[in-house]
């Protein structure tokens, strides 16, 4: 990171790194968690189903890169192994072992308001005292809420076919 960009980092960076890593983490388990669960989901509203998990998952993967970007510039480093994203998550992973619709919504759901929560809390952490990585984070944030509102409104419409 350039001089004139450390200076406008008001926050602990070690503490900032730390906390991007483990949304970081979030994102790589979301991505795949949407990603598997397109390939085994089963029952009504399929279709409808897969493609919704195939484009979260691919925007989950966009915020990952994002992230690293930003871990990168501030001088740190991502997490490097799988095993590490399951320490550092804050939001865990849901297996897919249902593969039900209804059950994959659900789960996935779970996974939003978590990360909502996770982007809230960084939000608030860099308020005033990083521009660029709170841009970034309000930027993911917004991904998060449309794809609980997306998710929400698919298991609302399979509820009501049943």
């Amino acid at each position: 990171m350039g001089t004139k960009g450390r200076e406008i980092v008001g926050v602990d960076v070690k503490k900032l790194i730390d906390l991007l890593n483990k949304a970081y983490a979030d994102e790589w388990l979301a991505y795949y968690q949407y990603w598997v669960g397109a390939k085994v989901a089963g029952g009504r509203m399929r279709g409808i189903v897969v493609s919704e998990l195939e484009e979260h998952a691919k925007e989950e993967l966009g915020h990952a890169e994002k992230l690293t970007e930003r871990i990168i510039t501030l001088g740190g480093s991502p997490l490097l192994s799988p095993q590490d994203l399951l320490k550092q998550t804050n939001c865990g992973y849901d297996t897919p072992s249902d593969p039900d619709v209804k059950k994959l919504l659900e789960q996935n759901i779970k996974g939003e308001q978590c990360a909502i929560a996770t982007y809230s809390k960084l939000l608030e952490f860099v308020k005033d005292k990083d521009p660029i990585t709170y841009k970034m984070v309000l930027d993911i944030l917004e991904d998060e809420v449309k794809h609980e509102e997306d998710l929400e409104s698919i298991l609302q419409d399979a509820q009501q076919r049943i």
